[in-house]
């Protein structure tokens, strides 16, 4: 042993020392990538290696924002996929929620459920269009539905596994001060589930933006489908790009607002989160 107290030939170990970032750093590191794309993209344009006929360049787009902007067509097409958008999700985590408290809570719920609910998690929604457009018709029941089913089975599977993860020990202490049982799920079963609540909300969204895409191309006559529908129909690529870059922002934005919501129903985890 060596004066330090250490054995021959190993080091003192020394902590590591980790640096928190500033939100202005983290905000600067993130807009890198999408602003690096948007450069090759205007470099590609300018140099000829992308043609008009292949994809618009980012001047042709911004000016076909301006026109679908100022004829309304872009703010009416938004509204009406929201609103499908936004049903369809309300729709699949309601049901997601009460499946997944449902199987995770009860053992009569689980052994009824469970089995039949992963067997249909199984079937990929897009193979339900051609049938439900039988079921429901070409109306917008049938893209409301066909949202609400592909984002269930997120939601559900999520709340499942972190209702199963409740702290048993914590359950029984409040059943043993006469809590009941919708007062244990409401009060400690779903604060406890929090963090997995939040994961299948956030793949819920993301995949309501997808299932919009899908919904949108059932005979769509209004909506950002409609318009992408429309622009393919004259070759306009830069009504195209402006479409898919709409749903992409629907679909980032709809990942910041779990991330503002994480934030602020888990402090915690963004501390730490800070600080790698």
């Amino acid at each position: 042993m060596s004066e330090t107290g250490l054995h021959p030939g190993l080091v003192r170990p020394r902590p590591q020392r980790r640096r928190a970032r500033g939100r202005t750093y983290s905000a600067t590191v993130r807009t890198l990538g999408p602003l690096a794309l948007l450069a090759l993209w205007w470099a590609a344009s300018a140099t000829g290696v992308l043609t008009p006929d292949v994809l618009a360049s980012p001047a042709e787009v911004l000016r076909a924002v301006g026109e679908l902007w100022g004829n309304g067509q872009l703010p009416d097409a938004l509204t009406t996929s929201l609103t499908r958008s936004g049903l369809g999700l309300l729709i699949g985590l309601a049901a997601g929620l009460v499946l997944g408290v449902t199987t995770g809570f009860t053992r009569l719920g689980d052994e009824l459920l469970d089995s039949s609910i992963q067997t249909l998690r199984t079937i990929p929604f897009l193979s339900l269009v051609p049938l439900f457009m039988v079921w429901f018709g070409i109306n917008e029941t049938a893209k409301i539905l066909l949202i609400a089913v592909a984002t269930t089975f997120p939601m559900y599977v999520s709340t499942s596994s972190g209702v199963r993860n409740t702290d048993p020990k914590l359950v029984e202490a409040m059943r043993s001060f006469g809590m009941g049982r919708f007062a244990l799920v409401r009060e400690v079963v779903l604060p406890g589930a929090l963090p997995s609540l939040l994961a299948g909300l956030r793949l819920s969204m993301t995949l309501s933006v997808i299932a919009l895409i899908a919904a949108e191309e059932i005979n769509a006559t209004a909506g950002i489908g409609y318009l992408m529908s429309q622009a393919q129909s004259y070759a306009r690529t830069d009504i195209l790009a402006v479409c898919i870059l709409v749903y992409g922002l629907l679909g980032l934005t709809a990942d910041m607002v779990v991330r503002l919501l994480e934030r602020v129903l888990m402090p915690w985890r963004t501390t730490q989160g800070a600080t790698r």
